[in-house]
């Protein structure tokens, strides 16, 4: 039996964005997470207003967006106030309130934060296990949910193929270890797989202003190492990253602490792509160690399984085949069901 159609309202104050803008450009996996789960909930029936900084006024796959700039609705059936303490506090007439949580929750221990979550006691949302564990069960809220993200369209729906050439993918944050990673590459991974290339994907304008110079400064060391086999390239939107990855033959990625789900890499996971990561954040959760990828508890450790994927057809196929079968249930819908039982 269908849910009843509900008013949702979500609310970022954040980075501007809106719905056609996460589709058309490179965009964060907070504002990919929010637009999808707006157009989700649009597409199981419901009401839905999704209210971002500079976002136009426009309707996008059923979502009236707005720019959250021009004030929130009093009152929804379920209001999904995203990361930012100055939109936890709207929306005061609400039934249902959700504060979504994104990055590693130490964050929320301030204040700013623990004041209105102990006032208004919204039920907390986190993307997996490694993320809920970033808070501490003293810490103030309502009742606690894991609901993990799902992937866009463009990551669903591939076939099985051959193994391609030895081409390992980089796509996520510069500042999440790719220096580290690149040295890595040169030193252990390169010399034991001649003619093989890692493809670095990024730029500062995927994380917001204040990496930029940071982030311009990592790049440009890469840069120099294009006698490794390392190649830069700019950050892509969606339909065209899924393609990049589903060409390449390795998902390849450090991590960091920081990492409370790792879109990207559930994106190549989806698209069959077999990934070898650190044993950082959340990636032993995306990466099923020994069938769809390697999770790496060492640079030693990664170095090696990275030469065994890029070299062992076999392998490849194994693993690409069963991360393939995983990505069947990776989309959106299952993620709005979550959320919409928390509006009943």
């Amino acid at each position: 039996m269908a849910a009843p159609v509900a008013a949702i309202v979500l609310a970022d104050d954040g980075v501007v964005f809106d719905g056609p803008a996460v589709e058309a450009r490179p965009s964060g996996g907070a504002e990919t997470a929010f637009a999808e789960l707006a157009a989700a909930l649009a597409a199981r029936g419901h009401r839905v207003t999704a209210l971002a900084r500079g976002a136009r006024a426009l309707v996008h796959r059923g979502v009236r967006w707005q720019p959250v700039e021009a004030g929130v609705p009093p009152t929804a059936d379920l209001y999904i106030a995203n990361r930012g303490h100055r939109v936890l506090d709207a929306c005061a007439g609400a039934r249902r309130t959700v504060f979504w949580v994104h990055n590693p929750a130490r964050y929320l221990l301030k204040w700013r934060y623990q004041w209105p979550l102990a006032r208004r006691r919204p039920t907390l949302v986190f993307t997996g296990a490694y993320h809920a564990a970033t808070y501490p069960g003293w810490a103030m809220g309502g009742p606690r949910r894991i609901v993990p993200l799902g992937v866009s369209d463009p990551f669903l729906g591939w076939v099985e193929r051959a193994p391609p050439p030895p081409v390992a993918i980089f796509v996520s944050n510069p500042l999440r270890g790719l220096e580290a990673l690149a040295e890595l590459w040169a030193d252990a991974v390169r010399p034991r797989v001649p003619g093989a290339r890692l493809v670095v994907h990024a730029g500062s304008a995927v994380y917001g202003a204040a990496g930029d110079a940071r982030i311009a400064a990592v790049l440009e060391r890469v840069a120099r190492r294009a006698g490794d086999g390392i190649v830069l390239r700019a950050p892509l939107p969606k339909r065209e990253l899924a393609p990049v990855l589903a060409a390449s033959r390795l998902f390849l990625y450090g991590g960091s602490a920081d990492e409370t789900f790792c879109l990207a890499a559930a994106e190549a996971q989806a698209v069959g792509l077999p990934a070898v990561v650190g044993a950082a954040g959340a990636l032993p959760e995306r990466v099923a160690d020994g069938v769809t990828g390697f999770v790496a508890h060492d640079p030693a450790a990664m170095a090696a399984a990275a030469v065994r994927l890029l070299t062992d057809d076999g392998l490849w196929q194994n693993q690409h085949r069963a991360a393939l079968a995983r990505s069947a249930s990776s989309g959106w819908d299952p993620v709005a069901a979550a959320f919409e039982a928390l509006a009943i």
